[in-house]
């Protein structure tokens, strides 16, 4: 009731009352960032042992609270967001994300632009960007994410991981069956062809195909024309 009356006699001092709570917020989440031993229990206490999928109790009352969904998203029945709510994530108004897609920003954020399609059984691994107008077709793979295996004393899944966050320009089109590797940019207007693995930055206005991928495809920016480069 106090809290009531401060907010009826000083508006200053409720949006001050307002904001601190977020400032806690973020200040809890950056100690247990910082401390592995805080890190470690409560990733148990949010996330199945040898699991990727958070508890359903983080899904229902802490994910809708703490990650952006815009106006007139659709998240189809049986797609898996695998969202935890110390890394970000946000989807663009008019975006959608199809059955079987699956989400994950378990070590980075994840954020998708306005109007902008990730198609059936596509998976998503932060850190990444996903730009306004983005067709993802079906089955494609974008993963900022590899596995450290240098150690031959130790399996490959008990020794860490790196990253590098993937950038998906505004209006690009990806075909089914594609794989993202970490760290590619892949410029505006860009596509890239069915089936194709790219391992490094695509140009802005340009058609890319194989494996890996190259470029086949041009637009030249004086007559506009798309013109062939093999």
């Amino acid at each position: 009731m106090r809290i009531h009356r401060l907010q009826i006699e000083n508006y200053k001092s409720s949006v001050v009352l307002i904001v601190k709570p977020k400032i806690h917020f973020m200040a809890l989440k950056e100690k247990i960032k910082n401390n592995p031993q805080l890190k470690s229990m409560v990733l148990k206490a949010m996330i199945p042992r040898n699991r990727a999928r958070p508890r359903l109790w983080v899904r229902w009352f802490i994910n809708p609270f703490v990650h952006h969904k815009g106006k007139r998203t659709g998240i189809c029945k049986s797609a898996r967001i695998d969202v935890l709510p110390y890394y970000k994530f946000s989807l663009g108004d008019d975006s959608i994300i199809e059955d079987f897609a699956t989400i994950n920003n378990g070590v980075g954020d994840v954020f998708i632009g306005k109007r902008s399609r990730i198609g059936l059984g596509s998976t998503l691994i932060g850190p990444l960007k996903v730009g306004n107008d983005v067709l993802i077709a079906q089955n494609v793979v974008l993963s900022a994410l590899n596995h450290k295996y240098e150690d031959d004393t130790l399996p490959i899944s008990r020794q860490g991981f790196t990253k590098n966050a993937i950038v998906v320009e505004d209006e690009v089109w990806i075909a089914a069956n594609c794989v993202i590797l970490s760290g590619v940019t892949i410029g505006k207007h860009a596509i890239v062809s069915a089936g194709s693995v790219v391992r490094r930055n695509v140009p802005s206005y340009s058609i890319v195909t194989g494996n890996p991928a190259k470029v086949i495809k041009r637009q030249n920016p004086e007559t506009k024309i798309w013109e062939w480069k093999i």
